[in-house]
């Protein structure tokens, strides 16, 4: 593993080495969250046309390489963990050790600035959506960051339930973070929970492999990634995008710490296409404008009471 420049870096409260990296820990307040650093790298962003669940704008698969490691939150951001910031929690679903939800993404920004200005040098920022995607995925290529397939897009996925909280086994609602299994970097609740905000505008993907790609020139929507408590197996996986407003606020909707020299505008091209690199289907529900969005949740609750 390529280790940061500096360990231990300036801001921690804590740190230490693991047979899975090194962490180090953010302390406000007396409360913890655990950073763990992801290293360079490269991988393929995106699904193959073939996997299960897929939607058109999870394509075209391509390289991606990120030329710097940064820093990323081993959990969602949790309640406790806001509110050592903010001062408050605007949950709806309330506990200390679940994740904070009902924020937008110009709450999490407000929230960075904050936090940064407690601990200079931290750099405290979103992922951008092709650090979550690389850190989410943990060298794997498959449907979850555990090597698994999604096996029943809209049904009941074993392997899933062994990772997170989706509409099979959440009972409506959200969880304590870090009770399912992480994958090979030490990272919990990817593949559901909340939602998380990314440092993105929304852009369909170039063909074309990229060098810190930071997304969109341009757009009204941020993205964000991951599914969520309410979500089927399929709106899980490691390759499923979506957006929303940066003002709008939902309770399956929350964010995961960065932190590090947010990469510079840079998408420029390697030179190769997704099928030398290693070589999206309808919208559904979780692919429509937030408000729709919405009115087709409710119609799935009303079908499932059924």
């Amino acid at each position: 593993m390529i280790l940061p420049a500096a360990f231990p870096p300036p801001w921690a409260g804590g740190w230490g080495e693991d047979r899975k990296g090194v962490f180090a820990e953010v302390v406000v307040r007396g409360v913890t969250m655990e950073m763990r650093w992801i290293p360079p790298g490269r991988f393929l962003m995106g699904s193959p046309e073939d996997e299960p669940g897929r939607s058109k704008d999870e394509g075209p698969q391509h390289g991606v390489t990120l030329s710097r490691g940064f820093w990323l939150a081993a959990t969602p951001c949790t309640q406790a963990q806001w509110e050592a910031v903010m001062g408050s929690t605007p949950s709806l679903f309330k506990g200390p050790d679940r994740p904070v939800e009902s924020v937008s993404w110009e709450d999490c920004r407000a929230y960075c600035a904050a936090l940064n200005k407690l601990l200079p040098g931290l750099e405290a920022r979103l992922p951008t959506e092709a650090e979550w995607e690389y850190a989410c995925r943990a060298g794997t290529t498959s449907a979850f960051n555990d090597g698994s397939a999604c096996t029943a897009p809209e049904g009941d996925v074993p392997a899933l339930n062994r990772l997170d909280w989706y509409d099979r086994d959440s009972g409506g609602e959200t969880h304590m973070v870090g009770q399912k299994a992480a994958n090979a970097w030490w990272l919990y609740d990817m593949h559901g929970n909340v939602w998380e905000w990314c440092q993105d505008l929304y852009g369909s993907y170039a063909s074309e492999s990229q060098i810190d790609t930071t997304g969109a020139e341009s757009g009204d929507f941020r993205v964000v990634r991951g599914g969520g408590w309410f979500f089927h197996a399929r709106i899980c996986r490691s390759a499923y995008r979506f957006w929303s407003h940066p003002g709008f606020r939902g309770d399956d909707l929350g964010f995961r710490l960065a932190a590090g020299q947010l990469p510079e505008k840079n998408e420029r091209s390697e030179g190769r296409g997704a099928e030398e690199a290693d070589a999206p289907g309808p919208r559904d529900e979780a692919s429509a404008p937030r408000p729709e969005r919405h009115a087709l949740r409710e119609k799935s609750r009303k079908a499932a009471r059924k």
